[in-house]
């Protein structure tokens, strides 16, 4: 999941300033986490606690209550601050931004994406909202388990029916803001298509412009499953987490989900 975590904290201060091109620093100053990198730990947390619907929607409730500020959509923030349990058929980029936990814990790739239908389900019950967020999860498992691209490729579009065979410098000039699965997952997965290493990846996806941490957030998902993450660059986004979320991520490796904070940073599991 860390590799979500910082495709989100890179992509923090680019959603509502995009930029169209690869050459930006990597961190700024001002470079932050927001509502992908808290609800990314959320579905870690319910996975770890069961990873029944009660878990999901008890972890987001805490965390997000315990981070009012990180940025949520409106509707999934009303739905956090109510006594509301149910859904809301959403199709939001929400539910594919915070699934990269579903794919590491998951021992098949069916596993895999019931767990990702689960954890999307608690809020975006929309048909569109849970396909993005198997997709995602499908995705990083086949990344995980050593498919090469074009089989990636090739198993996402005929099961999910989204259109990858589209290029970066094609989507580029034309991408806009969009807070949809549909028009945000196919972005993030070509993303991370394009390129050839993790460092990469995340630039490639903070290029469209859109809602840059997001994108991000859901390409770096994918791309710490394929690539690693290089130490520095863990390092530094790990720096930016404050305890409740680094106590999620150590328990999450010490049940052997994922690499840690303090071993294996730069390999994958």
């Amino acid at each position: 999941m860390l590799g979500a975590i910082i495709g989100d904290i890179v992509g923090s201060i680019y959603e509502f300033d995009n930029i169209k091109t690869k050459d930006f620093p990597l961190f700024k100053k001002n470079s932050f986490f927001t509502d992908d990198t808290v609800m990314t730990v959320a579905v870690a947390d319910a996975l770890l606690a069961g990873g029944g619907p009660d878990d999901f929607v008890d972890s987001m409730k805490r965390l997000g209550n315990r981070y009012p500020y990180a940025g949520y959509g409106g509707r999934f923030r009303h739905w956090l601050h109510s006594d509301s349990r149910e859904p809301y058929n959403s199709y939001g980029n929400g539910s594919a931004m915070r699934v990269s936990p579903c794919a590491w814990i998951a021992r098949s790739l069916e596993e895999a994406e019931d767990f990702a239908a689960r954890s999307a389900s608690v809020t975006h019950n929309h048909p569109e909202g849970v396909k993005g967020a198997q997709a995602t999860a499908a995705a990083i498992y086949l990344a995980r388990t050593g498919t090469d691209k074009a089989d990636i490729k090739r198993r996402i579009e005929e099961k999910y029916g989204y259109d990858l065979s589209r290029t970066l410098d094609e989507i580029r000039p034309v991408y806009r803001f969009n807070e949809s699965c549909q028009k945000t997952v196919p972005e993030a997965i070509i993303a991370f298509l394009e390129s050839d290493g993790f460092e990469d990846a995340i630039r490639n996806a903070i290029s469209l412009g859109g809602d840059s941490d997001t994108l991000a957030a859901i390409t770096g998902g994918i791309a710490e499953a394929a690539y690693g993450i290089p130490k520095e660059i863990a390092a530094k986004a790990i720096s930016l987490l404050d305890e409740t979320f680094l106590s999620v991520i150590n328990e999450w490796v010490d049940r052997g989900c994922g690499i840690g904070v303090d071993g294996l940073l730069g390999s994958k599991r």
